[in-house]
């Protein structure tokens, strides 16, 4: 029987994806949709985690149970395949979220150090609490110097051979003793990633647990060292981040302005272009070539960067990133790291527009190369910008295609801006919080974050995971390509309590003034959602650890190896942590149990899987559910008016 082709309403729910995409079909024009068609059905071994290719006497392919093909060429079983698999995984992972960080760390050298910097601290305050985290002396001194010992500190953490990275000490004290009982505690970020790729090498570690555990270590230098480190010092360049509101989708570019997308993760380029899109130069070079400004639109972690302290809109998540390029109305797709699909430049030939590379360690084929320096980083921002402009009166003429899809959302909830919402400026606290957890009203809290897979239908997954979870009283925090899917389904809105949320929830919701589903950031700002859970156990009444907490995360539609890094810090944090679309150790039973029974016992959380959107939504309920009753705050109390006869009974 023939395969029946998937239409655009079948790969998307979201109605700017679906009209580009026939754009797309219509000009015979590739996307990663169709690409992956054309690479069904998948390899079984390698979505089962049963493949090596570490050496070159295989690639070897384990069929497990059958004599002769269960192990590789060297003896090694599924179970020491899929745990070498996973923890190269968690380095790579690792690696992208801190060379990220370590970026940040040496630009705020340069600014602590030079009078010439483009860039600036924004964030004294910021600055200060940082530096009392990382035991540094505060005093009277200049903030310059502040910083400068800030930004010297961080980087050595990446080097540091022996000890203990510096923001272990921000965990909770009993998650702390956890970690040191098991050996996980981080001693250095780059050590760790190295120690992975020494001990996966042929012929080194072949035991399962003993390599998870250094899966788990390598984990926490990411989620408590490089991304907390990236995340803090973003903070003191370019501001904290605080509420605010903006759109989102294909729509926010306009047929009469220089459109240019703004695509990966790290901000120190999109800061300067946002500076650049400003310059009365770079303006009257727009306006030369007959456009009346600038728009910028973000895709993927970029876009929640510029948004959360520009209010920057966002262009669109993961998969749509070739769509934005099918309207014809992108003059200029400007891209840094991570994520970036290599098929742009031949999406960018049958269409309008240019793709510019300018991170040193990323170069692509066909696309051009203009070098980001932070050294001349404004400089380099007005020549991209100009660049665009160039290809403004070059549009097809009756070939634009913007689609009129756009969605309001309210964004930009750092720790501290929740910290204040909750409790004013005299009394910031999360007592509000854990006091509507304790009584009821709010279920729990649930971490979505995460990816686009083309596998699932787009952005479904997501929000479907979502709107279950807020229906019961489940307040949700998200970052990434999964908060850009909330923003376009209507739920990072104040409104979307009245309408989607349990009435536990939506109260609170109400009283506060915030969306059911809170925005937190990028990727690399999951580090914001370990905090403001270990703030939720320094407030007390919900356990004294992370573990305790009505808690938990889940990667509804991952695709990355981001995502299995940051998955394995929550759960060597305590979190039950729950994927869709697939998991990459499902063909070896060992390795799977290991990862879904036994780090519970380690670890206090564990990982889980399961695709169907609602029973994984469910899945978490019951687990927060089950931490409720674990702390006795699963049945509901009536409040009770004291009369006198009781009051004197008290008395």
């Amino acid at each position: 029987m023939a395969k029946q082709e998937k239409t655009p309403q079948d790969r998307s729910i979201d109605q700017a994806t679906i009209q580009t995409l026939e754009i797309a079909q219509a000009n015979k024009v590739m996307t990663c949709f169709d690409r992956l068609d054309s690479q069904e059905p998948g390899c079984k071994f390698g979505t089962q985690g049963l493949c090596c290719k570490n050496c070159a006497m295989g690639p070897c392919r384990i069929i497990v149970g059958k004599e002769g093909k269960d192990r590789g060429v060297c003896g090694a079983t599924a179970d020491t395949i899929s745990a070498r698999n996973f923890i190269r995984m968690i380095a790579g992972g690792a690696s992208a979220h801190s060379d990220h960080g370590r970026n940040v760390a040496e630009t705020l050298l340069k600014v602590a150090t030079s009078d010439k910097s483009d860039y600036q601290i924004k964030d004294e305050q910021k600055a200060i609490k940082v530096a009392m985290d990382l035991g540094i002396e505060v005093g009277d001194r200049d903030i310059k110097d502040i910083c400068k010992e800030i930004a010297e500190v961080s980087l050595a953490q990446f080097g540091q051979q022996h000890g203990e990275l510096k923001y272990i000490a921000k965990a909770p004290i009993k998650r702390q003793e956890i970690w040191r009982n098991l050996g996980v505690v981080p001693r250095g970020i780059d050590r760790e990633t190295v120690e992975i790729m020494h001990r996966t090498h042929m012929g080194v570690d072949h035991d399962p647990e003993h390599l998870l555990l250094q899966g788990a270590r390598c984990a926490l230098s990411d989620g408590w060292g490089g991304s907390m480190i990236g995340t803090e010092l973003q903070d003191i360049l370019f501001g904290t981040p605080e509420p605010l509101t903006s759109q989102v989708n294909l729509g926010i570019m306009k047929d009469d302005t220089v459109n240019i997308s703004v695509h990966g993760h790290e901000p120190l380029l999109s800061e300067m272009l946002v500076a650049a899109s400003l310059d009365p130069e770079v303006l009257a070079y727009v306006k030369s070539k007959g456009a009346t400004g600038v728009q910028l639109g973000g895709i993927c972690c970029t876009a929640n960067e510029i948004l959360m302290r520009h209010g920057v809109p966002i262009m669109g998540n993961f998969l749509q990133q070739e769509l934005a390029l099918a309207t014809n109305a992108c003059d200029a797709m400007i891209v840094d790291v991570q994520c970036i699909f290599p098929s742009l430049p031949s999406v960018a030939a049958c269409f309008h527009g240019s793709i510019f590379t300018t991170a040193h360690i990323a170069k692509m084929p066909e696309a051009e190369h203009i070098e980001f320096d932070t050294d001349n980083a404004l400089e380099t921002a007005k020549k991209l910008i100009m660049r665009a402009a160039d290809n403004f009166p070059k549009r097809p003429k009756g070939k634009v295609n913007i689609p009129q899809v756009t969605e309001e959302f309210v964004a930009g909830f750092s720790h501290e801006t929740i910290n204040y919402m909750l409790g004013g400026s005299f009394r910031a606290s999360y007592r509000p919080l854990n006091d509507n957890i304790i009584n009821g009203k709010i279920r729990g809290v649930a971490g979505v974050v995460g990816c686009n897979n083309p596998k699932v239908q787009h952005d479904n997954v997501h929000v479907t995971v979502i709107k279950e979870l807020i229906k019961n009283d489940v307040l949700v925090l998200t970052t990434g390509c999964g908060a850009i899917a909330a923003a376009k389904a209507g739920l990072l809105k104040p409104e979307a309590a009245a309408e989607f949320a349990g009435p536990g929830l939506a109260e609170v919701c109400e009283t506060v003034g915030i969306p059911p589903v809170i925005h937190m950031g990028s990727c690399v700002d999951n580090s914001r959602i370990l905090i403001a859970a270990t703030a939720m156990v320094k407030e007390g009444g919900l356990g004294d650890d992370l573990s305790d907490l009505p808690a938990c995360g889940s990667a509804p539609e991952w695709m990355s190896e981001k995502a299995i890094s940051i998955g394995q810090y929550f759960v060597s944090s305590g979190v039950y942590t729950i994927f869709g679309v697939t998991f990459p150790t499902l063909g070896a039973e060992g390795t799977t149990k290991e990862l879904f029974e036994h780090m519970e016992e380690q670890y206090g959380g564990k990982w889980d899987f399961e695709a169907d959107p609602i029973k994984h939504a469910q899945k978490m309920i019951e687990h927060i559910d089950k931490k409720r009753k674990a702390l006795g705050i699963d049945k509901a109390r009536e409040r009770v008016l004291a009369d006198m006869d009781a009051r004197r009974e008290i008395s």
